[in-house]
């Protein structure tokens, strides 16, 4: 059996980051870890673009645009989206997560989904650490690998 796996070397790949202003302490936070996780897998400042957007709602028609460009190997989409009162929470959530996602498989590119959708502030903090767990860590290397693997994928078929 072949098993193929995306390595975690950013040096060769170019990355558009799409964050969300709406909750903007937590975006911020979502986005150091990004950046930071981006520079340890050697990926260059100049190989990073950073486009922002009033609120996780429009993230997915900026990753479309970004990723008909072509100008990018991979798009990471940044928000925070904390249940309220009101259904606003899932229509704002659920569609960001299929406009991204659904942009993702029509450009063949990889568009990946950190957004924190969360009962309370308190969550979307834990889950936004400078040290320690942060959403936008996991998304950079997410994105990372996939660049990788569909290389690989690129290369064997």
């Amino acid at each position: 059996m072949q098993e193929y796996r995306g390595t975690l070397d950013g040096k060769a790949a170019t990355f558009a980051l799409v964050v969300s202003r709406f909750n903007l302490a937590i975006c911020q936070r979502l986005l150091s870890g990004a950046l930071k996780t981006f520079e340890r897998h050697g990926v260059a400042e100049d190989a990073l673009s950073l486009f922002w957007v009033p609120g996780a709602f429009e993230l997915p028609l900026v990753a479309q645009r970004l990723a008909k460009s072509k100008k990018y190997d991979a798009i990471l989409c940044i928000g925070t989206v904390i249940r309220g009162e009101t259904a606003h929470f899932e229509y704002v959530a659920d569609q960001a997560a299929a406009g991204i996602l659904q942009t993702s498989l029509e450009t063949q590119l990889p568009i990946v989904f950190s957004v924190l959708t969360t009962e309370t502030v308190e969550q979307a903090e834990a889950r936004s650490q400078e040290q320690g767990r942060n959403i936008g860590a996991n998304g950079a290397l997410s994105a990372i690998e996939m660049v990788n693997l569909l290389g690989i994928i690129d290369l064997e078929t």
